[in-house]
């Protein structure tokens, strides 16, 4: 039977949004973002793990009193690093539910900081991951690419670029495989992990909503989202 895992990855520390307190702790909408963005996964993720910075856990779990916020999910302390922090959420699961890891589970890892993500896009990446296709959302650019440096460039298709968002779903197998190897430099998110294995990544697209809030004026642009205004 299909069972679906999310991985909330909200160890980040947000400087880029110029605060002391990291973006996903702060309020949009007269609620934490983090609490966006796990009501997004409720009733579509049979468990919800989110992974959390030491020092903030009281901060939350206060923040959660003060909201009233129900929504079952547990805590695991993060890493240092992105890839520490699903490497220690992976490991939880391992340790806690050790009979899900099987190709019926799907786990999908998602950014603290993408609260406006649809639950719909959530249903069909978790079903394509039960298909057998590991995926990302992504959406294809609308501007004029080029690669290089600053004094030599060219450019490319603009067609076959992707900008990729969260979530990403695979198979509990192959992603707990993958996660099993030593870090490397350029694992900037779980597919480039998993391809590093060998295995294709699927691209299911995404929408231009699902933002990262990553700097203060992204406030701006979420909440006009979530009233309608754009």
């Amino acid at each position: 039977m299909p069972y679906n895992i999310a991985i909330i990855a909200a160890g980040g520390q947000g400087s880029r949004t110029g605060t002391t307190r990291p973006k996903q702790y702060h309020l949009l909408n007269d609620r934490p973002v983090l609490m966006h963005t796990i009501s997004a996964f409720h009733g579509i993720a049979d468990k919800i793990i989110v992974v959390i910075s030491e020092p903030m856990i009281q901060v939350w779990q206060l923040q959660c009193e003060k909201y009233d916020f129900e929504v079952n999910h547990e805590l695991v302390i993060g890493g240092k690093t992105r890839f520490e922090s699903v490497q220690k959420g992976l490991g939880h699961i391992q340790d806690k539910y050790g009979d899900l890891v099987n190709e019926d589970t799907a786990i999908a890892v998602h950014d603290a900081a993408r609260p406006l993500i649809d639950p719909e896009l959530i249903r069909k990446s978790f079903h394509l991951c039960h298909q057998g296709k590991g995926n990302v959302l992504g959406i294809q650019s609308t501007n004029s690419i080029r690669i290089g440096s600053s004094r030599n460039s060219k450019a490319i298709d603009r067609d076959r670029v992707w900008v990729i968002q969260t979530p990403q779903t695979f198979p509990a197998p192959i992603i707990m495989q993958a996660f099993a190897q030593e870090e490397q430099p350029h694992f900037t998110d779980e597919a480039s992990v998993i391809e590093q294995m060998g295995y294709d990544i699927h691209i299911l697209e995404g929408h231009p909503n699902n933002i990262k809030i990553t700097y203060p004026e992204d406030f701006i642009i979420a909440q006009m989202y979530l009233s309608g205004r754009v």
